[in-house]
């Protein structure tokens, strides 16, 4: 069947960046690639992949909300004089 039929998406330019390269490697187009997702929805009945929300480790959340606190100003954000200084904490964290 001809392709007749125009999508217009709207994406941010570094993630279309991304895309294209990602493709390049896989020897396809942006529009090959969209045409077998949506080929896939098709034979799917419904989008090709789960969708949800990642579920993330204890250890990670406990740094997404020190960062959270960090840029909210409820902690501060820890600094070093020196590389030593800084290899020196991370290896006392590591004793925890």
């Amino acid at each position: 069947m001809a392709k007749s039929e125009t999508l217009h998406i709207r994406v941010e330019p570094a993630v279309k960046a991304g895309v294209e390269a990602t493709l390049k490697t896989l020897g396809l187009s942006t529009t090959e690639a969209i045409n077998i997702f949506l080929h896939q929805v098709i034979l799917a009945g419904g989008l090709p992949f789960e969708v949800k929300n990642p579920q993330y480790n204890v250890e990670t959340l406990a740094a997404i909300q020190e960062a959270r606190d960090i840029i909210t100003g409820k902690a501060p954000a820890k600094s070093y004089n020196s590389v030593a200084e800084l290899m020196e904490d991370l290896n006392n964290d590591d004793e925890d």
